[in-house]
Protein backbone atom coordinates (compact mmCIF):
# COMPACT_ATOMS: atom_id res chain seq x y z
CA UNK A 1 0.00 0.00 0.00
CA UNK A 2 3.31 2.31 0.88
CA UNK A 3 4.91 1.72 -2.13
CA UNK A 4 1.33 2.61 -4.17
CA UNK A 5 0.77 5.77 -2.53
CA UNK A 6 4.29 6.06 -3.18
CA UNK A 7 4.61 5.51 -7.14
CA UNK A 8 0.52 7.55 -6.96
CA UNK A 9 2.42 10.89 -5.61
CA UNK A 10 5.26 10.16 -8.21
CA UNK A 11 2.83 10.63 -10.77
CA UNK A 12 0.90 13.29 -9.48
CA UNK A 13 4.28 15.49 -8.95
CA UNK A 14 5.44 14.38 -12.85
CA UNK A 15 1.82 15.50 -14.22
CA UNK A 16 2.06 18.98 -12.31
CA UNK A 17 3.14 21.93 -14.41
CA UNK A 18 6.35 24.17 -13.53
CA UNK A 19 7.61 27.46 -15.40
CA UNK A 20 9.85 30.11 -15.15
CA UNK A 21 10.69 33.43 -16.62
CA UNK A 22 14.00 35.56 -16.06
CA UNK A 23 13.86 39.01 -18.08
CA UNK A 24 16.09 41.88 -17.94
CA UNK A 25 15.80 44.86 -19.42
CA UNK A 26 18.52 47.60 -20.50
CA UNK A 27 18.24 51.28 -21.73
CA UNK A 28 20.24 52.38 -24.89
CA UNK A 29 19.95 55.48 -27.18
CA UNK A 30 16.41 56.85 -25.24
CA UNK A 31 14.97 52.86 -25.95
CA UNK A 32 14.20 49.82 -23.61
CA UNK A 33 15.12 46.58 -24.74
CA UNK A 34 15.75 43.34 -23.92
CA UNK A 35 19.49 42.20 -22.23
CA UNK A 36 18.79 38.63 -21.53
CA UNK A 37 15.62 36.37 -21.21
CA UNK A 38 15.12 33.12 -19.83
CA UNK A 39 12.12 31.06 -19.95
CA UNK A 40 11.23 27.32 -18.76
CA UNK A 41 8.89 24.94 -18.48
CA UNK A 42 5.37 26.38 -19.43
CA UNK A 43 5.69 30.58 -18.97
CA UNK A 44 6.67 32.36 -22.21
CA UNK A 45 7.37 35.40 -22.61
CA UNK A 46 6.75 37.62 -25.59
CA UNK A 47 7.21 41.87 -26.76
CA UNK A 48 5.18 43.05 -29.64
CA UNK A 49 5.40 46.37 -29.09
CA UNK A 50 7.83 48.95 -28.04
CA UNK A 51 5.93 52.59 -27.19
CA UNK A 52 6.73 55.73 -28.83
CA UNK A 53 8.42 57.09 -26.07
CA UNK A 54 10.73 54.29 -26.05
CA UNK A 55 9.84 52.02 -23.50
CA UNK A 56 8.85 48.19 -24.04
CA UNK A 57 6.02 45.98 -23.37
CA UNK A 58 6.39 42.41 -22.76
CA UNK A 59 3.36 40.00 -22.58
CA UNK A 60 3.75 36.67 -20.11
CA UNK A 61 1.86 33.46 -21.54
CA UNK A 62 1.29 30.44 -19.57
CA UNK A 63 0.99 27.57 -22.36
CA UNK A 64 -0.23 25.35 -19.50
CA UNK A 65 -3.64 27.08 -20.22
CA UNK A 66 -4.31 27.49 -16.33
CA UNK A 67 -2.86 26.48 -12.93
CA UNK A 68 -3.62 23.81 -10.47
CA UNK A 69 -2.82 22.34 -6.99
CA UNK A 70 1.08 21.15 -7.04
CA UNK A 71 2.03 23.72 -10.24
CA UNK A 72 4.56 26.17 -9.38
CA UNK A 73 5.50 29.39 -11.38
CA UNK A 74 8.62 31.92 -10.81
CA UNK A 75 9.00 35.17 -12.41
CA UNK A 76 11.62 37.21 -11.80
CA UNK A 77 12.03 40.86 -13.85
CA UNK A 78 14.82 43.11 -13.50
CA UNK A 79 14.41 46.69 -15.63
CA UNK A 80 17.72 48.69 -15.68
CA UNK A 81 18.87 51.99 -15.05
CA UNK A 82 16.45 54.71 -16.72
CA UNK A 83 14.84 51.40 -18.87
CA UNK A 84 10.99 51.07 -19.24
CA UNK A 85 8.71 48.24 -18.73
CA UNK A 86 4.70 47.39 -19.33
CA UNK A 87 3.92 43.64 -18.45
CA UNK A 88 1.09 42.24 -18.84
CA UNK A 89 -0.50 38.80 -19.08
CA UNK A 90 -2.02 37.22 -22.97
CA UNK A 91 -5.40 36.37 -20.95
CA UNK A 92 -6.73 36.15 -17.52
CA UNK A 93 -5.03 33.63 -15.68
CA UNK A 94 -7.49 30.43 -14.17
CA UNK A 95 -6.33 28.86 -11.07
CA UNK A 96 -8.45 25.32 -10.59
CA UNK A 97 -9.36 23.61 -7.75
CA UNK A 98 -6.17 21.42 -5.72
CA UNK A 99 -6.82 17.79 -4.39
CA UNK A 100 -4.70 19.13 -1.67
CA UNK A 101 -1.30 20.98 -2.39
CA UNK A 102 -1.27 24.94 -3.41
CA UNK A 103 -0.67 25.96 -6.48
CA UNK A 104 2.66 28.44 -6.07
CA UNK A 105 3.35 31.67 -7.79
CA UNK A 106 6.84 34.05 -7.10
CA UNK A 107 7.17 37.05 -8.32
CA UNK A 108 10.24 39.09 -8.06
CA UNK A 109 10.82 42.99 -9.15
CA UNK A 110 13.81 44.48 -9.72
CA UNK A 111 13.93 48.19 -10.91
CA UNK A 112 16.91 50.35 -11.28
CA UNK A 113 17.63 53.95 -10.66
CA UNK A 114 15.48 55.93 -12.33
CA UNK A 115 13.35 53.52 -14.65
CA UNK A 116 10.08 52.65 -14.50
CA UNK A 117 7.73 49.41 -14.21
CA UNK A 118 4.11 48.66 -14.86
CA UNK A 119 3.24 45.20 -13.70
CA UNK A 120 -0.27 45.27 -14.91
CA UNK A 121 -1.38 41.57 -15.55
CA UNK A 122 -4.70 40.49 -16.12
CA UNK A 123 -7.05 39.11 -13.55
CA UNK A 124 -6.77 35.74 -11.61
CA UNK A 125 -9.63 33.78 -11.43
CA UNK A 126 -10.15 31.33 -9.08
CA UNK A 127 -12.31 28.32 -9.58
CA UNK A 128 -14.29 26.30 -6.52
CA UNK A 129 -12.30 24.56 -3.95
CA UNK A 130 -8.75 26.38 -5.34
CA UNK A 131 -5.28 26.33 -3.25
CA UNK A 132 -3.23 29.57 -3.93
CA UNK A 133 -0.16 30.94 -2.42
CA UNK A 134 1.51 33.59 -3.74
CA UNK A 135 3.96 36.25 -3.14
CA UNK A 136 5.47 39.48 -4.77
CA UNK A 137 8.94 40.74 -3.69
CA UNK A 138 9.55 44.14 -5.12
CA UNK A 139 13.08 46.23 -5.11
CA UNK A 140 13.47 49.98 -6.21
CA UNK A 141 16.16 52.05 -6.37
CA UNK A 142 15.81 55.19 -5.43
CA UNK A 143 14.36 57.65 -8.09
CA UNK A 144 12.37 54.41 -9.52
CA UNK A 145 9.04 54.39 -10.81
CA UNK A 146 6.43 51.64 -10.20
CA UNK A 147 2.52 50.97 -10.44
CA UNK A 148 1.68 47.42 -9.23
CA UNK A 149 -1.95 46.13 -10.22
CA UNK A 150 -3.52 42.93 -9.35
CA UNK A 151 -7.23 41.85 -9.76
CA UNK A 152 -8.61 38.44 -8.17
CA UNK A 153 -12.08 37.36 -9.80
CA UNK A 154 -13.70 34.59 -7.16
CA UNK A 155 -15.50 32.36 -9.81
CA UNK A 156 -16.40 33.05 -13.20
CA UNK A 157 -20.30 34.55 -12.50
CA UNK A 158 -21.11 34.92 -16.37
CA UNK A 159 -20.44 31.29 -16.20
CA UNK A 160 -23.14 30.70 -13.07
CA UNK A 161 -20.14 29.16 -11.45
CA UNK A 162 -19.44 30.15 -7.67
CA UNK A 163 -16.25 29.64 -5.26
CA UNK A 164 -17.56 27.81 -2.14
CA UNK A 165 -14.27 27.22 -0.78
CA UNK A 166 -11.06 27.65 -1.07
CA UNK A 167 -7.77 28.88 0.20
CA UNK A 168 -5.46 32.10 -1.03
CA UNK A 169 -2.20 33.38 0.49
CA UNK A 170 -1.47 36.93 -1.00
CA UNK A 171 1.78 38.55 0.22
CA UNK A 172 3.54 41.45 -1.47
CA UNK A 173 6.79 43.13 -0.22
CA UNK A 174 8.02 46.37 -1.46
CA UNK A 175 10.91 47.84 -0.61
CA UNK A 176 12.61 51.59 -1.64
CA UNK A 177 16.46 51.56 -0.88
CA UNK A 178 16.08 48.36 0.49
CA UNK A 179 13.94 49.80 3.69
CA UNK A 180 10.60 48.17 3.36
CA UNK A 181 8.30 50.48 2.51
CA UNK A 182 4.71 48.65 1.98
CA UNK A 183 3.57 45.09 3.52
CA UNK A 184 0.57 43.58 2.73
CA UNK A 185 -0.83 40.06 3.30
CA UNK A 186 -4.05 38.75 2.74
CA UNK A 187 -5.40 35.04 3.86
CA UNK A 188 -8.78 33.61 2.94
CA UNK A 189 -9.25 30.35 4.05
CA UNK A 190 -12.37 27.65 4.15
CA UNK A 191 -15.45 29.25 3.39
CA UNK A 192 -14.33 31.87 1.44
CA UNK A 193 -18.24 32.92 -0.42
CA UNK A 194 -19.71 33.23 3.11
CA UNK A 195 -16.75 35.73 4.39
CA UNK A 196 -17.00 37.67 0.84
CA UNK A 197 -20.59 38.41 1.91
CA UNK A 198 -19.73 40.21 5.04
CA UNK A 199 -20.06 43.88 4.88
CA UNK A 200 -16.65 44.80 6.48
CA UNK A 201 -14.98 42.58 3.46
CA UNK A 202 -16.68 42.43 0.40
CA UNK A 203 -20.17 43.32 0.79
CA UNK A 204 -21.15 40.67 -1.60
CA UNK A 205 -18.83 41.24 -4.32
CA UNK A 206 -16.88 38.59 -6.03
CA UNK A 207 -13.88 40.42 -7.52
CA UNK A 208 -11.36 42.69 -5.73
CA UNK A 209 -7.95 44.23 -6.88
CA UNK A 210 -5.11 46.55 -5.22
CA UNK A 211 -3.07 48.84 -7.19
CA UNK A 212 0.06 50.43 -5.46
CA UNK A 213 2.10 53.64 -7.26
CA UNK A 214 5.42 54.44 -6.35
CA UNK A 215 6.36 57.68 -6.03
CA UNK A 216 2.40 58.70 -5.12
CA UNK A 217 0.88 61.59 -3.39
CA UNK A 218 -2.11 63.16 -2.54
CA UNK A 219 -2.37 64.32 -6.16
CA UNK A 220 -2.49 60.76 -7.15
CA UNK A 221 -5.61 60.51 -4.71
CA UNK A 222 -7.31 63.64 -5.74
CA UNK A 223 -7.24 62.38 -9.50
CA UNK A 224 -8.66 58.50 -8.57
CA UNK A 225 -11.27 60.40 -5.97
CA UNK A 226 -12.65 62.68 -8.85
CA UNK A 227 -13.84 59.63 -10.62
CA UNK A 228 -17.13 59.28 -8.03
CA UNK A 229 -19.87 58.09 -9.46
CA UNK A 230 -18.11 56.63 -12.74
CA UNK A 231 -17.16 53.79 -10.85
CA UNK A 232 -19.61 50.83 -10.49
CA UNK A 233 -17.97 49.23 -7.84
CA UNK A 234 -16.49 50.32 -4.47
CA UNK A 235 -13.06 52.26 -4.33
CA UNK A 236 -10.63 53.37 -1.46
CA UNK A 237 -7.63 55.04 -2.17
CA UNK A 238 -4.91 56.57 0.11
CA UNK A 239 -1.46 58.15 0.11
CA UNK A 240 1.28 58.17 2.77
CA UNK A 241 5.00 58.19 2.96
CA UNK A 242 5.52 58.66 -0.62
CA UNK A 243 3.30 56.14 -1.65
CA UNK A 244 -0.15 55.83 -3.57
CA UNK A 245 -2.49 53.03 -2.66
CA UNK A 246 -6.07 51.85 -4.17
CA UNK A 247 -8.10 48.85 -2.91
CA UNK A 248 -11.68 48.05 -5.29
CA UNK A 249 -14.21 45.73 -4.67
CA UNK A 250 -16.84 45.25 -7.48
CA UNK A 251 -19.89 42.60 -7.79
CA UNK A 252 -17.73 40.58 -11.13
CA UNK A 253 -14.62 40.34 -13.14
CA UNK A 254 -16.24 42.68 -15.91
CA UNK A 255 -17.36 45.66 -13.54
CA UNK A 256 -14.25 45.25 -11.73
CA UNK A 257 -12.13 45.55 -15.20
CA UNK A 258 -14.38 48.90 -15.94
CA UNK A 259 -13.14 50.22 -12.88
CA UNK A 260 -9.79 49.56 -12.82
CA UNK A 261 -9.18 50.85 -16.39
CA UNK A 262 -10.73 54.48 -15.01
CA UNK A 263 -8.49 53.67 -11.49
CA UNK A 264 -5.16 53.10 -13.90
CA UNK A 265 -5.94 55.81 -15.96
CA UNK A 266 -6.52 58.30 -13.56
CA UNK A 267 -2.84 57.41 -11.57
CA UNK A 268 -1.07 57.75 -14.92
CA UNK A 269 -0.70 54.36 -15.86
CA UNK A 270 -1.00 55.17 -19.93
CA UNK A 271 -0.78 53.48 -22.53
CA UNK A 272 -2.59 50.63 -21.05
CA UNK A 273 -1.77 47.34 -22.74
CA UNK A 274 -3.70 46.97 -26.02
CA UNK A 275 -4.63 43.57 -24.41
CA UNK A 276 -6.68 45.03 -22.13
CA UNK A 277 -8.90 47.30 -24.28
CA UNK A 278 -9.75 44.18 -26.25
Amino acid sequence: MLARSAAESEIFAGNRAVGRIALAVTAAAGRSRRRTVHEAGSLRVRFPNVAADGALEAVIVNTAGGMTGGDRFGIDIAVGATARLTVTTAAAEKVYRSLGPDTEVGVKLDVGPGAALAWLPQETILFDRVRLRRTIDVDLAAGARLILAEAIVFGRSAMGETLERGHLFDRWRVRVGGAMVFADSVRLDGPIAERLRRRAIANGGVAMASILKIPGDEAAVAAVRALGNDCVGELGVSAWNGLAAARLVAADGAALRRDLIGVLTALGAMPLPRLWLN
